[in-house]
C-alpha cells in the first residue's frame, strides 16, 4: 500500500516535470532533483545539478517544440529510496536555418528518488539506453 503512495506522489512530480520539460521552463523542470543529484547519460557523461542545468539550458535554446511520455517500467523501494525504471518516448523539434527538424529520442531510465524535507527528490539518474530517430 505505501509503495501505491509513493507512485502516486511521483507520477504528479513527473507529470509537472513533463509539463515544465515541454515549456522549456528551466525553474520548473530543476526543482525535482535534489543538490546532490548524479546525472548519467547513455554515453557515459555525468552531470552535477549545475552542469544538469547548463546543459538542459543549451538544450532548450535549440529546440522549438517538445513533447514526451513516459511508462513506468518496474519500481522499487529499497533503503527509504524509492527506485524506478521508465521507458520514456520525446519528440523533439530543432530549430534549423530554413527548416524545423523532427527527432524522436526513446529512452530507458533509472530514476532514484529520495524523501527529503517531505518532499521527493531525485537523487541519481541514469540513462542506460538512448535511441535516436
Amino acid at each position: 500500500m505505501e509503495t501505491d503512495l509513493i507512485i502516486k506522489e511521483i507520477d504528479a512530480i513527473h507529470k509537472k516535470a513533463d509539463v515544465a520539460f515541454e515549456n522549456k521552463n528551466i525553474s520548473d523542470y530543476i526543482v525535482q532533483f535534489d543538490e546532490s543529484i548524479t546525472y548519467k547519460n547513455a554515453d557515459a557523461t555525468t552531470f552535477d545539478k549545475k552542469e544538469l542545468i547548463n546543459e538542459t539550458e543549451k538544450y532548450f535554446r535549440k529546440t522549438k517544440g517538445i513533447s514526451t511520455t513516459y511508462y513506468r517500467i518496474k519500481s522499487a523501494v529499497e533503503n527509504d529510496i524509492f527506485i524506478e525504471k521508465i521507458a520514456r518516448k520525446s519528440i523533439i523539434y530543432i530549430k534549423g536555418l530554413l527548416f524545423t527538424k523532427k527527432q524522436t529520442i526513446q529512452t530507458e531510465e533509472i530514476f532514484h528518488w529520495k524523501k527529503l524535507n517531505a518532499q521527493w527528490k531525485v537523487v541519481e539518474v541514469e540513462i542506460t539506453l538512448e535511441e535516436k530517430y
